[in-house]
């Protein structure tokens, strides 16, 4: 199914979701919305591993194992940073990056 879809398609997908990731990052506020940005970008790198894996290597899985340690990083990051929204949310009730400052007071 793969092999019908074009690999420049299967970039301008993933460049989208990039910049799509990266402007939400740059200009929300919101920290869960600057969250949801960097899962973006790190889909965005995942889909171009797999892509490139398949149409450079169709025989090798290297893109394919990249992309799972992309997926543990990320879930990772996720947990780390849920937990600190709920401590900034429980210190500050807020999660506006804007207020955060106000930690140390």
């Amino acid at each position: 199914m793969i092999d019908q879809v074009p690999l420049s398609h299967v970039l301008i997908v993933s460049t989208l979701m990039f910049f799509i990731g990266a402007y939400g990052f740059l200009t929300r506020k919101n920290l869960v919305t600057m969250l949801i940005g960097v899962e973006l970008m790190l889909n965005a790198v995942n889909i171009n591993f797999v892509a490139f894996d398949r149409y450079l290597f169709p025989s090798g899985i290297d893109g394919h194992f990249f992309a799972l340690f992309i997926i543990a990083i990320a879930a990772a990051e996720a947990a780390v940073a849920i937990a600190i929204f709920i401590n900034l949310y429980r210190n500050i009730r807020s999660i506006d990056v804007e207020e955060v400052d106000k930690m140390k007071y």
